[in-house]
């Protein structure tokens, strides 16, 4: 096939009459309606690449004809400073992450440390006052009166929003602030019997009633590896106790009903508070149930042991009144403070982990009190311990493995 500019239909483009408009010689004057000779322009609006060099138009920039090396080189260079730039930014938004991450992990790290403190703290000082002044109730209601004015100071300071409280919720928060007032009564009754760490190795026994209440007022049963996990609980405490050296039935009991009454609380918070209108953070709750039971004992320690925290009282017994009002502040603050702490963590982290944290904890306060007070520890106690708290870390475990559902 012959080209356009054989046939003489188009010019050369590269002589000097390319800027002449392009003609069309008609063999036949009838064939268009055009003159023979008359040049041919293209419609309105429209361009031939022959035109182009008159505009001003290269072929390369539209893509007609390739790009030279040094525009090859300038595109791939924009395009690497493209790719550059875009790692860059991705890689100082995975790193902003990474620090938030890491503060994060900082922060809980810090809580879970004070949680330890707090409580290593309060038995300490706790059970040096209970040591000199046996009155277990008095000091339980001085640990609830300084928890209400901590509550107090924080609604009106606006640290902690004033919680709105209608009277059906109150009905049902009562019944928790009542098992809440006597189970820390009776941790501190067995407290001011036994050792520390004895106490807590009883306490280990939580997740015996916990799976036991459980079960009877909510239609929880467990599974089977669950109830396998609370032999080595039962078996360690009561190994532990067969040759506890600070042994007696008193303090025994009262750690006893301190796992029922502090499992009672955990059973009427799900079985009661699910129904509220209005939900309440934990921290609010603990506030309130804090206020509550300080009014609950004031007037059954009137009716029992009496006022026995006036300085005529202290200084009659011989005491030394400002080591015992300086003790006393400083367990009610750490007592409220571990509690605030303890809900703080639980918001961050899982249940499963809370219990494991708790675990720990468990074992730090028996650790420091014995080294502490110098509790005379057989190796007989100290497996009994060890395995009950083992126990209580596999049940921590065990507990997330929910069984599965049953198809029909």
């Amino acid at each position: 096939m012959q080209s356009a500019a054989a046939v003489g239909l188009l010019r050369p483009c590269g002589a000097a009459t390319a800027a002449a408009p392009l003609q069309l010689r008609n063999p036949s004057p009838r064939g268009f309606g055009v003159r023979v000779g008359q040049p041919l322009l293209p419609p309105r609006g429209l361009r031939l690449s022959a035109v182009a060099p008159r505009a001003g138009i290269s072929a390369r920039r539209i893509g007609l004809v390739p790009a030279s090396p040094e525009q090859e080189d300038e595109r791939r260079r924009g395009a690497r400073d493209v790719a550059v730039a875009a790692t860059a930014a991705a890689a100082g938004e995975a790193g902003a992450e990474e620090g938030g991450g890491l503060a994060k992990t900082l922060q809980l790290g810090a809580l879970f440390g004070l949680w330890y403190l707090f409580n290593i703290y309060f038995n300490i000082y706790n059970k040096q006052v209970l040591k000199v002044f046996p009155y277990p109730i008095n000091i339980t209601n001085v640990q609830f009166a300084v928890g209400t004015v901590i509550a107090l100071f924080m609604w009106i300071t606006g640290i902690l929003k004033r919680p709105k409280i209608s009277g059906a919720q109150l009905a049902a928060i009562l019944p928790l602030a009542m098992v809440h007032t006597m189970g820390n009564l009776f941790t501190n009754m067995s407290l001011g019997k036994v050792a520390v760490s004895f106490t807590h190795t009883i306490k280990a026994m939580e997740p015996f009633f916990s799976v036991l209440l459980s079960a009877l007022f909510l239609g929880e049963m467990p599974t089977p590896f669950v109830v396998l996990s609370l032999v080595p609980i039962v078996g360690g405490v009561a190994l532990a106790s067969l040759t506890e050296a600070s042994f007696n039935w008193a303090g025994f009991w009262s750690a006893m009903a301190s796992n029922v009454t502090f499992q009672s609380r955990n059973v009427l918070s799900k079985k009661l508070m699910v129904k509220k209108e209005e939900s309440l953070d934990n921290i609010t709750l603990f506030s309130i149930i804090t206020v509550m039971s300080f009014f609950l004992l004031a007037p059954v320690t009137l009716l029992t042991e009496g006022v026995k925290v006036t300085p005529t009282v202290l200084q009659s017994a011989g005491l030394n009144l400002k080591q015992i009002y300086t003790r006393s502040l400083i367990a009610a603050f750490c007592f409220h403070a571990y509690q605030q702490v303890s809900y703080m963590i639980l918001a961050r982290v899982s249940p499963v982990t809370h219990s494991v944290g708790n675990c720990v904890k468990r074992v730090v306060v028996i650790v420091t009190s014995v080294l502490f007070f110098r509790t005379p520890v057989s190796p007989i106690n100290s497996l009994g311990t060890g395995v009950a708290l083992a126990g209580v870390f596999l049940y921590s475990q065990l507990k997330r493995l929910k069984p599965k559902p049953k198809t029909a």
